[in-house]
């Protein structure tokens, strides 16, 4: 997949015009890089189009603990569109980020942000037809709420075509 390739993913699944998309998926992608680690923001963006990478790789540092709503007030600022568009668009980037890397960096990523990020994203696994959450070490994910406290309610999601 070549970078306009993947802004066209982003803008077909999110129903915004090219342009837009392009503001969307380089926001999305220069706030991740803030939220991951250097190393992983690296790894990631070694498996991005050439054309994106910088976007991933340019933050010193990373690793920044902020949530989802930071994260979408952070692309929303950046790409200069409502938080109600943002919020919309970056489930399409990370849908086309999927699509662009291997499942295991996928996964690798994913590891790395907090549960409310994967409401946004593609079920890891789904290539395969199987859903999982990530596996991070010293935290057990077999179960939805593992240790958590709460109630063991299946979640419904839907599922949106690819």
């Amino acid at each position: 997949m070549n970078g306009s390739e993947f802004i066209d993913s982003v803008a077909g699944r999110s129903g915004i015009p090219q342009s837009q998309a392009e503001a969307l998926t380089r926001a999305t992608l220069q706030t991740l890089a803030e939220r991951l680690t250097a190393g992983q923001a690296k790894d990631l963006g070694e498996q991005l189009p050439r054309e994106l990478r910088n976007d991933l790789c340019q933050a010193q540092g990373g690793a920044e603990p902020f949530g989802l709503t930071e994260f979408i007030q952070r692309v929303s600022g950046r790409a200069g569109v409502d938080a109600t568009l943002a919020y919309r668009s970056v489930p399409a980037v990370f849908k086309t980020i999927c699509k662009a890397v291997t499942s295991q960096e996928f996964d690798d990523m994913l590891a790395q942000l907090p549960e409310e990020f994967w409401d946004v994203r593609e079920p890891v696994g789904a290539r395969a037809g199987a859903q999982r959450r990530p596996q991070v070490a010293g935290r057990d994910r077999s179960t939805p709420d593992a240790g958590r406290g709460r109630r063991d309610t299946p979640q419904v999601r839907k599922e949106n075509p690819r």
